[in-house]
């Protein structure tokens, strides 16, 4: 598989990935007529349903990473070097922010904005932790034992989480850094981004030490 392959595969899926969680909390706050609940339910489930189909499209290309965490974890096991991982993240970042702004665009709202949107305080970057840190043992765990499931697992994993977590479940610094530019249900403001991005990057290497560790390559 060549490197540009690779490389079009992770921004490709980044970008609908941001425009499935962008465009579905646009579609779900205009429908839900004010009941957050029920946006929030269609915003996970839509989420969910498109990432496994993401997944099983772009995962013989890529690994279907979508998200600089994951990439990184790759990294830290030997699975990439240094410099296909900052390619990665620089497709995933790039792409991401191309998803928000086709999601804009399918909606008819302003393509350029900042979100308004506060996330932030303790139990936020708590939640950011639990999220990234579960994603990453799903995905090595289910891996290592039966990948066959990895991309229903994380898709299944990532609806769970909106609901578990005060945050919705970020779990991903492509995704933060991109729904900072987008004032809708789905946004984040840019000053809170920072801390949640630290707790996404602590989680996903602790997680990858303890799961490392859980369950040995070895074992797979």
């Amino acid at each position: 598989m060549t490197q540009a392959r690779i490389l079009v595969a992770e921004g490709l899926g980044t970008a609908l990935l941001l425009a499935i969680v962008v465009g579905s909390g646009i579609m779900a706050e205009q429908l839900a007529q004010g009941n957050i609940a029920v946006a929030l339910l269609a915003n996970a489930l839509a989420t969910g349903a498109g990432l496994v189909v993401l997944i099983w499209c772009f995962g013989g290309i890529s690994g279907a990473h979508f998200n600089p965490a994951v990439t990184w974890v790759c990294y830290w096991q030997q699975q990439l070097n240094a410099k296909q991982a900052l390619s990665y993240s620089i497709v995933q970042l790039i792409g991401a922010v191309l998803g928000v702004w086709l999601a804009h665009a399918m909606f008819n709202q302003p393509i350029l904005m900042l979100s308004n949107h506060e996330r932030t305080g303790f139990g936020q970057y708590v939640s950011e932790f639990v999220a990234t840190f579960g994603l990453i043992m799903v995905i090595i765990a289910t891996s290592r034992q039966q990948p066959k499931i990895t991309p229903m697992a994380v898709a299944l994993y990532i609806v769970s989480a909106y609901w578990f977590t005060a945050s919705t479940s970020f779990a991903n610094p492509a995704v933060t850094v991109a729904r900072t530019l987008t004032d809708t249900f789905a946004g984040i403001r840019p000053v809170d981004a920072p801390l949640f991005i630290c707790s996404q990057l602590i989680a996903a290497k602790s997680s990858q030490v303890f799961s490392d560790w859980l369950w040995p390559k070895h074992n797979a």
